[in-house]
């Protein structure tokens, strides 16, 4: 059976997502910001003998399915195919896999990238290396978008002010950086989709003609530090192997692939 869920199912909504934080980020985040009632989101879940199974979030146009193991497909599919929008599914790759065939409409966009956690650091970090690392405030944020913006693969990133100052306010993400000699902010690494469990990494940066002089590991280290002292899981999506070795030195494992697959209107 599968029924729209209120805030009477958090506590099993929450016995079922809360073991895998990082797996489940967006939807402890969004349950978090929006609960049950909101119009922006809805959650479904599917029962068996009256336990709850699987959840299917809404949040605007994305859909986002999880399970620990089967869950009804063709049940979730029936529930997005109502939707006669735009409509995007997201998710750990096994989950995303039997849905996408049995939705009914053209596809726009297919990508799939790697999807990696961490709950311990993989090695001992001298504190006093932070001292040259400095939590971004908001009489620098255009400075470092323009840093940000600056690296090729960020070029077109749609970072702004705003987003910052949403950021802090609803404490949704923190961002660290570290300056040269000179004063020049090099590098950068930031969360977003903070929650009370766990948060992702994005953003992690160093300006051209800077690379290759661990600055924007040790902005990782500030962060993943500081957020693992919190007892938060992290996790990030990277689509470079390169990248993903750099991650794997600090101590992030694959989790999967997480599959988007963006959909035009009926």
């Amino acid at each position: 059976m599968i029924r729209k869920l209120n805030s009477k199912d958090h506590e099993a909504v929450m016995a079922l997502i809360s073991s895998k934080p990082a797996e489940n980020l967006f939807i402890i985040g969004d349950i978090e910001a929006y609960g049950y009632d909101s119009d922006i989101q809805d959650i479904w879940g599917q029962f068996q003998n009256d336990q709850l199974v699987a959840v299917l979030l809404r949040y605007d146009q994305n859909y986002i399915p999880y399970c620990e193991s089967t869950y009804d497909v063709q049940g979730f599919a029936d529930i997005i195919n109502q939707n006669p929008n735009r409509v995007e599914i997201s998710g750990l790759k096994h989950l995303i896999e039997p849905l996408h065939p049995l939705i009914h409409r053209s596809v726009r966009r297919y990508s799939e990238t790697y999807y990696a956690k961490c709950t311990k650091l993989s090695y001992e970090i001298d504190e006093e290396r932070f001292q040259h690392t400095h939590y971004l405030l908001p009489s620098s944020y255009q400075e470092n978008i323009e840093m940000l913006k600056s690296i090729p693969e960020f070029a077109q990133g749609t970072f702004s002010v705003q987003g910052r100052e949403r950021a802090e306010q609803y404490k949704t993400g923190r961002t660290y950086t570290v300056r040269d000699q000179h004063g020049v902010m090099v590098a950068s690494a930031s969360t977003t989709a903070e929650n009370s469990q766990s948060a992702m990494i994005v953003g992690v940066g160093t300006k051209p003609g800077y690379e290759k002089r661990g600055y924007a590991t040790l902005c990782m280290e500030k962060l993943c530090s500081e957020l693992l002292g919190e007892g938060k899981s992290l996790c990030l999506f990277y689509d470079n192997p390169a990248a993903g070795s750099i991650y794997k030195r600090l101590g992030f494992v694959d989790i999967s692939m997480w599959t988007m697959v963006r959909y035009e209107a009926q």
